[in-house]
């Protein structure tokens, strides 16, 4: 598969200023395949452990954490010799050993020679709990499910990728009927790279299904595993309302529709432990579009998308026949499927989970807004070709952003206020800003 991440795995390699690179990611995206992949490519050879599956591994962090004497531990687990101008040093499911991750200070205080890479299913889990976690002294790659592009190439249509990178929209609109089956083809299988894999391959969407299933129950199967009794069920509570509170058409999450009676406070934990594993992305509210934006959050008020479009198709039960059939794709869920779609790109090509905007008065709702060059971009998300948009207009009339965005159906249409871009083609559109490199070296590994 050809994922944008590589080309920031790429950046890393030739930075001089490299640091040992954490790579972030909800389970079953594709991390241990990226980065095998990316040795495979870019080294002469791969010094692969795996701390969950390789017990032994945590053994080598056991007594001091002098990076010669891990090195040698690491050759002898992995059955290779690390030279550092040749070899790509993988730590995977690091966040069995917390004591690993505090080695990565010394890694780049001392040994910034050796390429490290590590990667975890629930790095965002230990991070947040790991107070010696080395802050500032690591790079990290967020990596999420394919995007409309990267599903595009998977499946062998990446000319048609390309024509839609190059927004050539004469020549775009005379595809557009196949872009949208492609699309609706894409909201039913989503960007697990499995799933993605065994379509391609020409297997059935029974097959499909039963993919996405089984990593929903490992998902599941997480919840219990590594948090606590209380915890884990408010976790699972919360994963198995997502389907119908999206289904609302205020799709505002209520934590009273999760149980009745609950109070906020008893899940906040579980909330954070979905997002921390990145199952979930929490887009908060705010009424006022000012800077800084977070001034005017209100972090009480949010809606919650899964990471994936096509295990919410799964969590829901939904069936191939209803999602691939005509516009109905685009009718279920009252257009539920269509936001989680757009936040799913928004989300992939800018590393951040955007917010969305509603007044005091509650008498409009607009559903993302994204900060682009220092500017709050406002986007309206419309299931079909209708393009009225009295919330956008509204925001418009009030705000008088520099530009807005309506994804929809459509075809491409600039207004004097406004600009319409189809659904199939917001890839670029949310690109525009965003560099390849996005190597952070956060003050937070949380």
């Amino acid at each position: 598969m050809d994922r944008r991440a590589l080309r920031l795995l790429e950046s890393w390699k030739n930075d001089r200023a490299r640091k040992p690179l954490v790579l972030r990611g909800a389970r079953q995206v594709g991390k241990t395949w990226l980065l095998q992949e990316f040795g495979r490519s870019h080294y002469e050879q791969v010094a692969y452990v795996n701390c969950e599956r390789d017990r032994s591994v945590a053994s080598i962090f056991a007594g001091d954490l002098d990076p010669g004497r891990i090195t040698r531990g690491l050759e002898i687990a992995a059955g290779t010799t690390i030279n550092p101008t040749t070899t790509l040093v993988v730590i995977d499911e690091i966040q069995e050993v917390p004591r690993a991750l505090t080695s990565l200070k010394y890694f780049a205080e001392e040994r910034p020679d050796i390429h490290l890479a590590v990667a975890g299913s629930l790095l965002g889990v230990a991070l947040r709990t790991n107070a010696s976690f080395p802050v500032g002294k690591v790079n990290f790659i967020e990596l999420h499910p394919l995007d409309f592009d990267e599903f595009l190439r998977g499946v062998g249509e990446a000319k048609l990728a390309d024509l839609v990178l190059q927004q050539d929209w004469p020549l775009i609109g005379s595809y557009a009927d196949r872009l949208i089956e492609l699309l609706r083809l894409y909201m039913f299988v989503g960007g697990m790279p499995e799933a993605v894999a065994r379509h391609a391959a020409g297997d059935s969407f029974d097959i499909v299904r039963s993919v996405q299933l089984d990593i929903i129950r490992g998902y599941e199967n997480d919840f219990a595993k590594y948090a606590s009794a209380t915890v884990s069920r408010r976790i699972a509570d919360i994963w198995a309302s997502l389907p119908s509170q999206l289904a609302r058409e205020n799709k505002r999450f209520i934590l009273g529709r999760v149980r009745e009676g609950a109070r906020a406070r008893e899940f906040e934990d579980a909330l954070q432990w979905l997002c921390d594993a990145g199952l979930a992305h929490q887009v908060t509210r705010f009424t006022k579009p000012a800077s800084p934006v977070r001034a005017y959050e209100d972090a009480k008020i949010f809606k919650l998308f899964l990471h994936d479009i096509g295990l919410l198709g799964a969590l829901s039960g939904l069936e191939a026949s209803v999602l691939l059939q005509g516009a109905g794709i685009f009718e279920e869920f009252k257009g539920a499927l269509t936001e989680q779609y757009v936040l799913q790109q928004i989300v992939a090509a800018r590393r951040s989970v955007p917010m969305y905007w509603a007044p005091e008065n509650g008498k409009a709702e607009l559903d993302f807004v994204i900060e682009r060059s220092g500017a709050l971009v406002p986007i309206e998300v419309k299931a079909e070709v209708n393009l009225q948009a009295k919330s956008l207009r509204s925001y418009i009339d009030r705000f008088h952003p520099s530009e807005a965005w309506r994804f929809s159906l459509a075809d491409y249409r600039e207004q004097e206020d406004m600009t319409n871009v189809p659904l199939y083609a917001i890839g670029p559109r949310l690109y525009l800003d965003c560099s390849l490199v996005g190597l952070q070296s956060e003050e937070s590994g949380a």
